[in-house]
């Protein structure tokens, strides 16, 4: 089993300027790596292995001697990031898609280096770092198991951070009874619904902060490029866009625990978000939702948890009634549910939960919904 752990790193100023320093010979030598690659095919028809650059780092220390800075095995995997570029590209292209070509990496857009195997420890409060030593780490939880790879990353807003990846032995997980089933419906007026109707309202932090981000966004805007309030106004901007990132990750992974620990069985919604975001009316809010943030945070914690996480097919759970399964035609104004046929008269969301939790227990051989507490 594989778990990765990020934490805070604070590196002194020297540390630092070596790490920036390092960010930008791996810059150059992705740059130089796809520069090759372009070439060769480009002249020769001929694909190169990443294993075939590798052996030229060498020839590459000798001519630049400021690559030997960065860890030799960072260097490699500079290299194995263009490889992937490219594996991913052709995938694409096999697919039908019209992908874009693997481009060059401008000045400050590479923000983070590998130690895929070595040259690395961490010992208490300080992550040990070849070719630039020892960095305090804020280690808020245990590290368990053997660590096979670290990246450290720099962020928008200057701090750094580091993502250990451990290898421990996998647990055994006692199986779960299916009692506490929930079936889940998200949305924008609510965050989500539960199938018992509970109901979990959307926090809406992108609103909350639109103005302060519209007001630096402008200051931004006004000031002159190159200038030094330039500069200041756009740490400003990503401040912002950080604060919210934080709540939003925050919120998620809080409810994620809570779902986990209450319930055995988990039934979402199978949802196309990339879809619906054409709908220029609600993309903002459906960006600022996250449903699939919650739902991938609710997968990976229910498989060391015990739990089962179902993804249905959305169609026709907001129309179908949960007591008969006449389809009732709403739009999107219609926040209740109000059936003709049996005369059920319960809230949309809820009317919908509940038919994605039949539609999840019939996934796993389940057919009633009355035979579990709703």
């Amino acid at each position: 089993m594989l778990k990765t752990y990020k934490f805070r790193i604070y590196p002194n100023k020297p540390q630092q300027k070596q790490m920036e320093r390092s960010l930008e010979i791996c810059r150059q030598v992705y740059n130089r790596t796809l520069a090759e690659r372009k070439n060769a095919y480009k002249e020769r028809g001929e694909t190169i292995s990443k294993y075939t650059l590798n052996k030229l780092l060498p020839e590459w220390k000798k001519e630049n001697p400021v690559y030997k800075e960065v860890f030799s095995q960072t260097l490699q995997e500079v290299q194995e990031r263009v490889d992937l570029a490219f594996k991913h590209f052709f995938r694409r292209v096999r697919n039908g898609h019209k992908p874009g070509y693997p481009r060059f990496k401008g000045k400050g857009w590479y923000d983070s280096f590998t130690y895929p195997q070595m040259g690395f420890k961490v010992d208490g409060s300080l992550l040990y770092l070849s070719k630039i030593g020892n960095v305090r780490v804020k280690v808020h939880r245990e590290v368990e198991g053997d660590i096979k790879r670290i990246i450290v990353r720099r962020c928008a807003c200057k701090k750094w951070y580091v993502s250990i990846t451990t290898e421990c032995e996998d647990i055994i997980i006692p199986e779960r009874t299916m009692e506490h089933v929930v079936g889940i419906d998200v949305g924008l007026s609510s965050f989500a619904t539960l199938s018992d109707g509970t109901g979990i309202s959307n926090p809406r932090f992108f609103r909350q902060e639109e103005k302060e981000l519209t007001k630096a966004q402008r200051k931004l805007s006004k000031s002159t490029k190159g200038s030094p309030e330039r500069k200041k106004a756009s740490r400003v901007v990503q401040r912002v866009h950080e604060r919210i990132r934080n709540k939003r990750y925050d919120f998620i992974h809080q409810l994620s625990r809570q779902l986990v620990d209450d319930y055995s069985f988990i039934a979402f919604e199978e949802l196309n978000v990339k879809n619906m975001l054409k709908n220029h009316h609600l993309a903002k809010s459906i960006s600022d939702a996250a449903w699939n943030m919650l739902i991938s945070a609710t997968k990976y914690k229910a498989e060391s948890a015990g739990s089962l996480v179902a993804l249905v097919n959305p169609a026709n759970t907001s129309k179908m009634c949960s007591r008969c399964g006449l389809l009732v035609e709403k739009t999107l104004a219609d926040r209740t549910h109000k059936c003709n046929g049996c005369g059920l008269v319960v809230d949309r969301d809820h009317n919908a939960a509940i038919n994605i939790l039949r539609l999840g227990l019939q996934s796993v051989g389940i057919k009633s919904v009355e035979a579990h507490a709703l």
